[in-house]
């Protein structure tokens, strides 16, 4: 982590989190620190409760006890779409688009929203140069400008993921929860995307999930490990990649940490 953001203020904090399904421990006593302008990956074998971190984290599902801050409030029981106007956003393993808009409508309605002009949004399209300067810089930046008339359904499958990073920046997020980015894209779609995650705006904290270390390594400057629920151990890149833990616990689950 550069020294900036070493001394950045915390955007986003986990204190003492634990969820508990019955007998299960599905996130055990997690401490989780987000500065801002950080690139954080948070990594895992398979079933260390990652996603059960970030569905507390955006309010899907309510802690057993613990807390949540974000900007240094308290959002431990605050609805997720509460947490958005705040500035948490969050993308998913799975596209959730609508199949028959294209990139430009879509991104016209959710810019649109943001900026209080409701469900005029269709008819302002053409009126409002604000919202038309800020969906054509957004597709300028996640590379749909080529698509931009096309229907969602129509289009190759990282553009849709491109697509989905657009229409969480349109919601203006301090902290962004990348979940899984690059999951089932094909290989010669992934570089457009690993260029343009790497091109997010500075100033927008970034909390990345993801099992491609390739991606974890050169987008990271902080990692934490999780295994069964809790946190085995944070650091830099190069601490993580050198520690006998991570490798015990990758090769212990038949993955391998080493990234080429």
């Amino acid at each position: 982590m550069n020294q900036a953001v070493m001394n950045a203020p915390v955007v986003l904090k986990a204190q003492g989190l634990v969820k508990q399904f019955g007998g299960i421990t599905a996130t055990d006593n997690v401490n989780l620190e987000l500065r801002l302008g950080a690139r954080h990956a948070l990594i895992g074998p398979n079933g260390a409760g990652k996603t059960t971190l970030i569905n507390l984290f955006t309010g899907v599902l309510p802690p057993t006890s613990g807390r949540i801050e974000l900007l240094g409030v308290d959002i431990s029981q605050l609805a997720p779409h509460l947490r958005v106007r705040r500035g948490m956003v969050r993308t998913f393993q799975i596209n959730q688009l609508f199949a028959s808009m294209t990139p430009l409508q879509t991104l016209a309605m959710v810019v649109s929203q943001q900026r209080g002009l409701g469900g005029r949004w269709w008819q302002k399209l053409g009126q409002d140069t604000a919202v038309v300067e800020r969906c054509e810089a957004l597709l300028e930046l996640f590379r749909l400008t080529e698509v931009m008339h096309q229907r969602t359904e129509h289009l190759a499958y990282g553009k849709r993921r491109l697509l989905e990073m657009a229409i969480a920046l349109a919601c203006e997020p301090k902290v962004l929860l990348l979940d899984e980015p690059v999951a089932g894209v094909p290989a010669g779609e992934r570089e457009e995307l690993l260029q343009t995650v790497a091109a997010l705006p500075a100033e927008v904290s970034i909390l990345l999930i993801e099992h491609d270390m390739d991606l974890v390594f050169e987008f990271a400057d902080r990692i934490t490990v999780l295994v069964n629920g809790a946190v085995l151990t944070e650091g830099t890149p190069e601490a993580i990649a050198a520690d006998p833990q991570v490798k015990a616990v990758y090769l212990g689950h038949g993955e391998e940490v080493v990234h080429g």
